[in-house]
């Protein structure tokens, strides 16, 4: 069976997808609002047809998967009718922006014998997989704690959001190394530095099943990016840097009194986002569930919704009144970087 797809989106993170599908022959066709952005991926990737409209796309039998990378405000609704015109979905995260929509995605995918995949890429990471290895393997001994802090500049501010735009990755992430299920939010706490609703720093304490629990810190106002998961077990503890190209994945021996470095264990370095994408197409021809299908999404994006109630209080109300920000255009005063 031929896959073939549309990517819909073509802005920095999906001119990426549509590199991984177009090196995997699958790439039917893009769309965009921007002709100009366009006309640009028409030079660089000979044969693929471009489209300015999503609804065209839908109407082309040979199109079977349809890869959506646009703001999150809008995965909701180009799912959706994806799904009601019969095409497989590659949606990146969040599936949607509050969970009684990513349960009803969920449950129309299912009804439609269709694939939706949510684009949780630290799932495919061979680091994340190895770590996922070495916690079930009993290595790291009982889990007790995870950290995960995801702190960086983003000027773009095309979310309503840090909170949905980063910390579906460590969420997904946490979720799927420990094999289990977060079951509550124990705290959370944001603040939006420019004082328009927009929250740029949050923090969230998610308590998971065996009473692990698992810290979340999120930032687009960090000037030096950090990006690092810690896995602590009543064994040893695992410290994964991904800021840094070299020792970047470490064991620790907890059961002694001096900061014992154990070993550096060994990983295969491929590109998560080709892997996912290979999941994808694979999971099309072999009528599969991803390992980040819709359930996955709507497990995550409740929690998160559980956290913005917490963190707004009376304010949530008044989300729907967030004038978000262009996902091409910078903020006004933002250095040109």
């Amino acid at each position: 069976m031929s896959v073939k797809v549309a990517v819909t989106g073509c802005g920095i993170w999906g001119r990426n997808l549509v590199r991984n599908f177009y090196n995997l022959e699958s790439l039917y066709s893009v769309c965009d609002m921007d002709s100009d952005i366009l006309c640009k991926l028409t030079d660089e990737y000979e044969g693929v047809k471009c489209i300015c409209n999503f609804n065209e796309i839908l109407g082309i039998d040979e199109i079977n998967g349809v890869v959506i990378a646009t703001p999150s405000h809008t995965h909701y609704a180009l799912t959706k009718k994806a799904l009601e015109a019969g095409k497989h979905v590659y949606v990146e995260k969040p599936i949607a922006t509050n969970s009684e929509e990513a349960r009803e995605l969920t449950e129309l995918a299912e009804q439609k014998g269709l694939v939706l995949m949510v684009g949780h890429l630290l799932l495919y990471h061979p680091v994340v997989n190895r770590i996922k290895s070495l916690v079930n393997d009993g290595v790291l001994g009982k889990i007790s704690y995870v950290q995960s802090d995801r702190l960086n500049v983003n000027y773009f501010r095309n979310d309503r959001s840090v909170l949905w735009d980063l910390a579906p990755h460590d969420l997904s992430m946490a979720a799927y190394i420990l094999g289990k299920k977060p079951l509550a939010v124990e705290a959370a706490s944001g603040c939006s530095v420019n004082n328009d609703g927009i929250v740029d720093i949050t923090h969230i304490d998610v308590k998971f099943e065996d009473s692990i629990l698992v810290h979340i810190s999120d930032s687009w106002i960090h000037p030096v990016k950090r990006v690092e998961l810690i896995v602590r077990g009543s064994k040893a503890t695992v410290v994964f840097n991904d800021s840094f190209a070299q020792k970047q994945f470490e064991l620790y021996d907890n059961q002694t009194t001096e900061k014992k470095l154990l070993e550096s264990p060994d990983y295969i370095e491929i590109e998560p986002l080709k892997l996912e994408c290979q999941h994808f197409i694979s999971c099309i021809k072999n009528k599969v569930k991803p390992r980040s299908d819709g359930l996955n999404g709507y497990e995550t994006v409740k929690i998160l919704e559980e956290a913005e109630k917490i963190m707004l209080g009376n304010q949530y109300g008044k989300i729907s009144s967030i004038k978000l920000a262009s996902s091409r255009k910078k903020q006004k005063n933002a250095p040109i970087l």
